[in-house]
């Protein structure tokens, strides 16, 4: 008879947290940095429906965009922990990307190239040495200049050498080659 009350307790408990887990409609809420929460945290001290993180992440809320006049893109970037920062749907940034705001910074973004609706960089062949970039974040704007064009093997991995200046990289699969993708390096403008 315990054996039943435990399997019922269980089920009735991945019943309770499938149903809250399929639910989109939480409040995300920081704890304060000077706040330390021990065991003497109440369930009335949480209000309901709300999940408390570490840092608050902002979910589908652009944090700028990237803007490339000559070959007409003008695409919207997330921050790195939200889930619209994925290749399948927007441009991502990727790991490893330091902000345009520090020094010595440098972004990594990459996109898809072909004939499907999310290939934002289908056309990022057309760019050349000393053609501009704009890239917009946390309200700030930044112009890059080409420097470099250069096609690699597609491994999942992306080599460039860290200049001493703030750079952009772009990246994408080559249309030449399946088995490459195109590199794309910019620096910041003073």
């Amino acid at each position: 008879m315990a054996k039943i009350k435990i399997i019922i307790l269980l089920i009735t408990y991945s019943i309770i947290c499938n149903s809250i887990y399929q639910t989109n409609d939480y409040n995300i809420v920081s704890i304060p940095e000077n706040k330390v929460i021990t065991e003497e945290l109440t369930l009335e001290e949480i209000p309901k429906k709300e999940i408390i993180i570490e840092q608050p992440i902002i979910k589908n809320t652009s944090i700028g965009s990237l803007i490339i006049k000559k070959i007409n893109l003008n695409k919207p970037l997330y921050p790195i922990n939200d889930k619209k920062n994925n290749i399948e749907e927007n441009i991502t940034i990727l790991p490893g990307s330091i902000s345009p705001e520090k020094e010595n910074s440098i972004i990594f973004l990459a996109a898809h190239s072909g004939p499907a609706p999310n290939s934002y960089f289908n056309d990022l062949d057309k760019l050349k040495e000393h053609d501009k970039i704009i890239l917009n974040i946390n309200n700030k704007t930044y112009t890059y200049k080409v420097t470099s064009i250069w096609e690699t093997i597609k491994d999942g991995t992306i080599e460039v050498s860290k200049q001493s200046t703030n750079q952009l990289i772009l990246t994408t699969c080559s249309k030449k080659d399946k088995n490459k993708q195109l590199i794309i390096n910019t620096e910041k403008e003073s």
